[in-house]
């Protein structure tokens, strides 16, 4: 057996094309969907996923701001700076790039940008949302994972799921997307015990544990659906995910690569949430509508 690639720059592609149609209706309403990305640090990681971003909002039709500050910005002029974003009628979603120097407290940040801005999904609000079905912008990387399992057409209800990896960005939020729709979710992690236990068992395997090579062809059940969130920096600079993708494409029906799979939809889900925040501020969406309904 040799797996499907799932190639995520197509998916992504096809993604944008309803975006940007969206984004173009408001633009003929006089509404101009806007992003404003906060960048602290030289941090050479952010600078290429900004870059990314931006060159993404222009392709859909997305107005997008970067507000580069220094590694010495204090917490409270930050904490200023986006409390100004969140009264501004022209601006509907706010990204502060993370990491963010150790002397700025990432929870005060990200609790202070309005929730109706919170296109990266991160909000207190957005996160325990996702317990019942009822958040307003999901957090990028899960609704991306979610897209491209929904682009695939695998129905998730009675599937074995299991989740490697258990932060707050994508492992958690990724497993409480999949439980609404009736997958029986294992999140793994640093202290799991005999991994390879619960990967076996997996009919849909999603890895975001930020170790390269860590799942191998044997920890894999034949015919899974493999779905590489990872991403890492090999000496020299290449790119490599989580998964063994050689060892592990022989095994699995469907795997993701890295680069080229998750990481374009993380973009696109971004995209969504903006022309999504540009609707629900100007009366196209009703506001009380979630964007990952039960």
């Amino acid at each position: 057996m040799t797996a499907k690639i799932i190639d995520g720059v197509a998916i992504a592609r096809q993604v944008r094309v309803g975006i940007a149609a969206r984004a173009a209706m408001l633009k003929s309403h006089d509404v101009l969907p806007a992003l404003t990305m906060i960048v602290v640090g030289d941090n050479r990681a952010s600078a290429i996923y900004v870059r990314n971003k931006v060159r993404a909002c222009g392709e859909v039709g997305i107005k997008s701001d970067v507000i580069r500050l220094t590694a010495d910005e204090t917490e409270e002029s930050l904490l200023s700076r986006i409390r100004l974003l969140n009264e501004d009628p022209g601006v509907h979603g706010i990204l502060v790039q993370l990491p963010l120097p150790p002397h700025i407290s990432v929870r005060r940040v990200l609790g202070t940008i309005a929730m109706s801005k919170d296109v990266d999904g991160f909000h207190l609000y957005n996160v325990g949302g996702l317990v019942i079905g009822e958040t307003v912008f999901p957090p990028c990387t899960p609704y991306g994972v979610h897209k491209i399992l929904e682009h695939e057409g695998i129905d998730l209800e009675g599937k074995n799921v299991t989740v490697v990896g258990m932060s707050n960005i994508v492992g958690k939020p990724l497993a409480l997307m999949l439980m609404q729709r009736e997958a029986t979710v294992a999140i793994c992690h640093a202290k799991t015990r005999d991994l390879a236990q619960y990967t076996i068992l997996a009919d849909i395997l999603v890895v975001a544990a930020g170790q390269p090579k860590l799942i191998v062809a044997p920890m894999v059940r034949t015919g899974a659906i493999v779905i590489d969130v990872g991403i890492n920096f090999l000496p020299g600079g290449k790119l490599t995910g989580d998964v063994d993708f050689e060892g592990v494409r022989r095994k699995a029906s469907r795997i993701t690569p890295v680069p080229g799979g998750v990481g374009p939809m993380t973009v696109t889900m971004l995209l969504e949430n903006t022309v999504a925040a540009a609707e629900r501020a100007t009366g196209f969406r009703p506001a009380a509508e979630s964007l990952f309904p039960v």
